[in-house]
């Protein structure tokens, strides 16, 4: 069923790629979930490709040594589309960044992620 693969990528795009240190697993991930075109957008860029993501998921996590990912609530899916809320913060802390993932899916991966950062009090 298209919404359960939607939302389980949706899953699986912050959990075992953005929220991942270890490099060979957030890789495996990567070709696990997305294809191989996949383009990332958020305010600073848009990457294209499992190679360029990667090292987007790189960066994040190396901005922001002992800070995880949450998940701010359930995940919505419409047809092709997952939408997720999310917290980033140190571990067990509030979260100091809010936002929000919408992926499209296409052929059982992912084909775009556009990332939306809130305000604090959204």
């Amino acid at each position: 069923m298209i919404k359960d693969s939607v939302e389980e990528l949706t899953r699986a795009n912050l959990f075992d790629v953005f929220n991942e240190r270890d490099g060979d697993r957030r890789r495996a991930a990567i070709g696990r979930v997305y294809a191989p075109g996949v383009t990332f957008s958020d305010p600073e860029e848009t990457v294209t490709g499992h190679d360029e993501l990667d090292a987007k998921a790189q960066k994040i996590l190396d901005e922001a040594p002992g800070f995880v990912f949450s998940a701010a609530g359930p995940i919505h899916v419409v047809q092709d589309l997952g939408y997720l809320a999310w917290g980033f913060g140190p571990q067990g802390q509030p979260p100091v960044v809010r936002g929000v993932d919408i992926t499209q899916v296409a052929g059982g991966r992912i084909v775009s992620v556009h990332t939306l950062l809130l305000d604090a009090g959204e």
